[in-house]
């Protein structure tokens, strides 16, 4: 089986490839202009009803969140002491069951309310507040879409978060309160279940898991009715997140919002 193959049997799970990449139909044109300029006319014109913000670290570092990439300053820079395979090694689930210890004291960084939202978090925010978002996919667990004020409704949060936690152990998944989970964090210790002993874990989705249940229900419906989609603080590489640039319908205009060249990571989205 070929690389792309094996990427999308994993990943592209509601469509095939060639539902995502072909059309029968020529795409209607809804900007006068491809330009910033033309995004702000549509989304003033009245006809842009259904906004879906996509959202990654990048919104977050003017707050004093470190990024997962900046050299130096990344938050995988600052976990060297680990001497990690590879970064993403910390977010594998079976290496979390064997070595725990680099992502909780990278949580320790980045745990919800130390820090206040971005003026890209309130932008979200205003265009709620005028009845024009279907909904606000975010890979952040830092909680700032909360903190600013955007109606839990309307947050999906893609790759779970803290608001609960359960206990690792496959006979066991004893939940646990958040609270207790962050005051065994900031004591330096890593939170183990007394019930079997196994590791407790925040509720965040790690390679090897299942993606949140409401990410899974809402992303089909969502993304067929989305009329503008804003891609903004990631480098789309990390899946399935990445793959939902290509569900929205042929017309949708898509507008991305990054510092740096975003999906050349991705076999999948490298061909586009």
């Amino acid at each position: 089986m070929s690389e792309l193959e094996e990427v999308t049997q994993r990943f592209l799970h509601h469509q095939s490839a060639a539902e995502k990449f072909e059309t029968s139909e020529t795409p209607q044109r809804v900007l006068d202009e491809v330009s910033l300029e033309g995004v702000a006319r549509y989304i003033k014109s009245g006809n842009c009803k259904n906004i879906i913000f996509m959202t990654g670290a990048g919104i977050s570092t003017s707050a004093g969140l470190p990024d997962f990439r900046t050299e130096t300053t990344g938050l995988y820079d600052q976990l060297q002491e680990y001497e990690l395979p590879n970064p993403q090694r910390m977010f594998e689930i079976r290496y979390f069951k064997e070595r725990p210890e680099p992502f909780f004291k990278l949580v320790k960084s980045l745990y919800p309310g130390a820090f206040k939202p971005t003026p890209s978090h309130y932008f979200i925010r205003l265009m709620c507040e005028k009845n024009i978002v279907r909904r606000n996919y975010t890979q952040n667990i830092d909680t700032l879409d909360k903190i600013a004020g955007i109606e839990e409704e309307l947050i999906v949060e893609a790759h779970g978060g803290f608001s609960t936690a359960h206990c690792i152990g496959e006979s066991c998944l004893t939940e646990y309160p958040a609270l207790w989970v962050k005051d065994e964090i900031f004591a330096d210790r890593i939170p183990k279940c007394n019930q079997c002993g196994a590791v407790v874990k925040p509720d965040c989705a790690f390679f090897g898991e299942d993606m949140p249940r409401r990410f899974e229900h809402l992303v089909v419906e969502d993304f067929s009715k989305c009329d503008l989609l804003i891609v903004a603080g990631t480098t789309l590489v990390v899946q399935p997140f990445a793959s939902m640039i290509h569900k929205v319908p042929a017309s949708t205009p898509r507008l991305l919002v990054n510092y740096e060249l975003s999906g050349k990571g991705c076999i999948l989205l490298g061909v586009l």
